[in-house]
């Protein structure tokens, strides 16, 4: 199904982009911050068992995981508050229009390490002031493991601060990346990009969000897209979400 919005661009519905990464009941489930991978497993109750396969009359399994950890997530500013604040409740719309760049993160002296580090100078070369509502970041390279890799303790690539002041400018309401955070793994608690972005405490923004650990294939190319982003609805600062891009011309 093809709409035409009242600027005269047209979106194609029939061929969604999925960028979430499932959770799945596998050792290989994307996951970060320390956490075991996922648990799925069958309700066992006074000699009832919830697998089919074991006997039962309906698979009906429990399921243990960590919005954070475990794979797609979108989060608000509940998540560094001392109020939990709701993603479920922060996010009323669910349509926005989206930019979506790919980045090469630049290796910075970081004491006696080096990071690799999202830059302004990287973001400026390939934004050119475009404004939008949304923006996907998709870092290179673009490894099919970003789908299974268990990010704890490897000092993945992240945000500059400075960055916010550009994606403020430019109307950056939704940012999702293909990283498990937009802050350095281990910055002793400052999440300076997070407090930027939500501009906590000063000025708390209750609309903004960002998803983590998204995939973005490399078949899908850099563009200008309309983005739904679906968030389940948990009432907790983060929540399981599945961001998808339909094409626009």
């Amino acid at each position: 199904m093809i709409f035409t919005d009242e600027k005269g661009r047209k979106v194609d519905f029939s061929s969604p982009i999925d960028i979430s990464i499932p959770l799945s009941n596998d050792k290989n489930n994307p996951r970060a911050w320390y956490v075991n991978p996922p648990i799925f497993e069958p309700v066992r109750e006074n000699g009832w068992i919830g697998s089919v396969k074991e006997g039962g009359s309906v698979n009906f399994r429990n399921i243990i995981f960590n919005p954070h950890g475990h794979g797609t997530h979108t989060e608000c500013l509940g998540h560094i508050t001392k109020e939990v604040y709701s993603v479920n409740q922060r996010l009323k719309n669910y349509f926005f229009t989206c930019e979506l760049i790919s980045v090469t993160p630049q290796k910075i002296k970081n004491g006696e390490e080096e990071d690799w580090v999202i830059t302004t100078t990287v973001l400026e070369k390939v934004l050119k002031n475009k404004k939008t509502e949304a923006l996907v970041v998709r870092t290179v390279p673009n490894h099919l493991d970003k789908k299974r890799k268990n990010y704890s303790a490897s000092n993945p690539p992240y945000f500059d601060v400075a960055c916010v002041a550009l994606l403020l400018e430019l109307g950056v309401k939704h940012l999702l990346i293909d990283l498990p955070s937009v802050d350095r793994e281990s910055d002793n608690g400052v999440l300076a990009f997070h407090h930027a972005f939500w501009e906590v405490p000063n000025h708390p923004n209750h609309e903004r969000t960002i998803t983590e650990m998204v995939y973005v294939p490399n078949t899908v190319k850099d563009g200008t897209y309309l983005l739904n982003l679906q968030v389940a609805p948990f009432e907790n600062d983060a929540a399981p979400s599945r961001p998808v891009l339909y094409s626009m011309s």
